[in-house]
C-alpha cells in the first residue's frame, strides 16, 4: 500500500549530534549483522574496548521503564546469559552534514524504519521484526530529558520519534519516546536501543566486499538515484543503501511495507555474506569490518556487552534468524495508514514469553506404517520404480522445490530463498 503522507519539517539537529543521522535499514542492518554475527568474534573485550571511542553512548535512565534485572550474577562472556535480551533498533531519516550527498539536504529529524530484534535466553534464535512508520498506535506520555512531559495521543508509530526529539531537542528524548511506544503497544520489555548512520552503512557493505542481491525487476527511482536492472548483482554499499532506501518509481509499489521487505532482504544476504567469508576468522578484514560498523552506531550498551552477546550467538543457525513485518491491515480509517491486526498480539506475546514468534513448528507426520525390515521381500503389488538405462538402477527422486518467500509479505529466514534470478 502506498503512504503519501509528507513528513513535516524539524528543526536542525544540534551539532554534537552529527553522528546520529541514521535511515531506517541501517538499524537493522547493523544491529542484527554487526551484533549478532560480527562483534562476537573480535577477540572479545580488548577489542571492544579499542572500538568504543566510534561509538556514542546515550543514557535513557529516569526516561522509560527500567530494563529487567537479570536474576544471576553477570557472566563476564554475556551480561544477560540465560536472560532474552530485546532491543529496539531505530533512527531517523536526517540528512544534514555528511549525509546530505546520500539523500538530499532535508532539516530535521524524523523517524523512519524500526525493527524490534529479540534474542532468545537460550541464545538459539534471533527474530527480527519491522515495524511500518505508517502504523496507527497509542504514544503514551512521554518524559524528555529536561524532566518535561507530553502528552498522550494516538498517531503514526514514527510521530513518537518527532514527539520525542521536537519538544527534548535530542536523540535520548526521541529514543525513549519511541521506546515507551513499542512497550504500551507490544508488551514488550525493551532491554537497549540502538541508533545507526546510513552514511556508515556503506562502508559497512564496503568492507565485506559488496553484498549479491538477485532483483527481480529492473528499479529506477529518482529520489535515491537507483538505476538497477533485473538480475544477480554484487551491490556495492551505494548502491546498496539506493536499494534499501527506494520506495517510488519503476518497479516499486511506492509502499513503506514493500520498502521494509527489501530492507529484511538485505539484512538476511549481508548475515549470509559475512557468515560465507572469513570476516569472522581473518583479522585485518573483521577490524575493518567492525571499525566501519561502529562509527554508526549511538546506543545505551556498552561494547563489552554488545560482544558477549554476539559471542553467545556465534554458532547461531542461519535457518535460526528470522525476518518478518509485524501483522498489518489498511486501516479502517486512512487507506494509506495501517493497522496491527489480531495475528500481530499473538507475536508480541509469544516474543515477551520468549517462544518462537512465529510459534511452535509443525511437527513432522508420524508414517502410518513402519518402514520394511532390511532384507524383507519387497511388495508385489507395488509397481517398480524404472531403471536408469545407463547404470541399470532406479533413479534417485528429484528434491522439492524450496517455496520462494515474499520479504514485507511473509516471514522468512536467512536460509529461505526469497527471489529467483
Amino acid at each position: 500500500m502506498t503512504s503519501r503522507h509528507a513528513a513535516p519539517r524539524r528543526r536542525r539537529a544540534p551539532r554534537h549530534a552529527r553522528d546520529l543521522r541514521s535511515h531506517g535499514v541501517l538499524r537493522g542492518v547493523a544491529l542484527a549483522v554487526t551484533t549478532v554475527l560480527v562483534f562476537g568474534a573480535a577477540g572479545g573485550v580488548a577489542v571492544a574496548a579499542r572500538l568504543n571511542s566510534n561509538v556514542d553512548t546515550v543514557s535513557l535512565d529516569g526516561l522509560v521503564a527500567a530494563a529487567p534485572t537479570p536474576t544471576e550474577p553477570p557472566d563476564p562472556t554475556d551480561a544477560r546469559a540465560g536472560e532474552p535480551v530485546n532491543v529496539l533498533i531505530l533512527g531517523s531519516d536526517q540528512r544534514d552534514g555528511e549525509n546530505e550527498a546520500i539523500g538530499g539536504a532535508v532539516a530535521g529529524m524524523r523517524s523512519d524504519t524500526t525493527i524490534l530484534m529479540h534474542v532468545s535466553a537460550d541464545r538459539t534464535r534471533v527474530e527480527l521484526v519491522s515495524i511500518p512508520r505508517d502504523s496507527l498506535v497509542d504514544i503514551p506520555t512521554c518524559t524528555m530529558s529536561d524532566g518535561t512531559t507530553t502528552k498522550a495521543r494516538k498517531g503514526m508509530f514514527n510521530d513518537a520519534f518527532a514527539v520525542g526529539y521536537d519538544n527534548g531537542g535530542d536523540i535520548a528524548s526521541a529514543a525513549a519516546c519511541t521506546w515507551s511506544t513499542v512497550v504500551q503497544n507490544t508488551g514488550v520489555p525493551l532491554t537497549h536501543f540502538v541508533v545507526v548512520d546510513f552514511a556508515g552503512f556503506q562502508s559497512m557493505i564496503n568492507a565485506v566486499g559488496g553484498v549479491e542481491m538477485c532483483i527481480e525487476n529492473d528499479i529506477k527511482d529518482k529520489y535515491t538515484g537507483l538505476d538497477i536492472t533485473a538480475g544477480l548483482h554484487r551491490l556495492d554499499g551505494v548502491t546498496a543503501l539506493q536499494y534499501a532506501r527506494a520506495r517510488h518509481g519503476t518497479g516499486l509499489d511506492g509502499s513503506d511495507i514493500m520498502r521494509a521487505g527489501r530492507q529484511q532482504q538485505l539484512i538476511a544476504n549481508l548475515a549470509n555474506e559475512v557468515l560465507s567469508k572469513n570476516v569472522l576468522t581473518d583479522a585485518p578484514q573483521l577490524l575493518q569490518f567492525l571499525s566501519a560498523a561502529t562509527q554508526s552506531l549511538t546506543t545505551d550498551v556498552t561494547m563489552g556487552d554488545l560482544t558477549g552477546l554476539a559471542f553467545s550467538l556465534r554458532s547461531i543457525d542461519r535457518a535460526n534468524i528470522v525476518l518478518t513485518t509485524v501483522p498489518w491491515a489498511p486501516a479502517r480509517t486512512d487507506p494509506n495508514r495501517v493497522e496491527w491486526t489480531a495475528a500481530a498480539d499473538e507475536l508480541w506475546a509469544n516474543i515477551a514469553s520468549d517462544v518462537p514468534m512465529l510459534g511452535a513448528p509443525t511437527p513432522e507426520p508420524t508414517p502410518t506404517t513402519a518402514p520394511p525390515q532390511a532384507g524383507a521381500p519387497a511388495d508385489p503389488a507395488a509397481p517398480a520404480a524404472p531403471a536408469d538405462a545407463g547404470t541399470g538402477e532406479a533413479p534417485v527422486a528429484a528434491p522439492e522445490p524450496t517455496p520462494t518467500k515474499t520479504p514485507g509479505r511473509e516471514a522468512f529466514t536467512a536460509a529461505d530463498v526469497t527471489s529467483s534470478c
